[in-house]
């Protein structure tokens, strides 16, 4: 599995976004709400699951779009399955690490 994954670091801030790769480009909606997976948002690399890890370990601020992003975050015990929310049945998550 290759995750999507666009890394900003600004001072000791790290914003993680990452999605599943086959989500980037789509467009979700469940008629409120509309949100673009969009390449220039969740996308600067593909990363394997290792390196994933890593990332999600080190960064204060996550934004997850997917079942398998989500799914491994939620296995390092990294954010909550209560806090999941789905748009079009597609799961996302946001994190904020204090």
């Amino acid at each position: 599995m290759l995750y999507s994954v666009k890394v900003v670091s600004r001072n000791d801030n790290t914003m993680l976004n990452m999605c599943d790769s086959e989500l980037l480009g789509k467009t979700i909606s469940d008629g409120k709400v509309v949100m673009k997976i969009n390449e220039n948002y969740y996308h600067d690399q593909f990363v394997e699951e290792e390196e994933a890890k890593e990332l999600l370990k080190k960064s204060n601020n996550i934004n997850l779009v997917g079942n398998e992003t989500i799914s491994l975050s939620l296995k390092l015990g990294i954010g909550s399955q209560q806090s999941v929310k789905l748009i079009d049945n597609v799961p996302f998550l946001i994190i904020i690490k204090m």
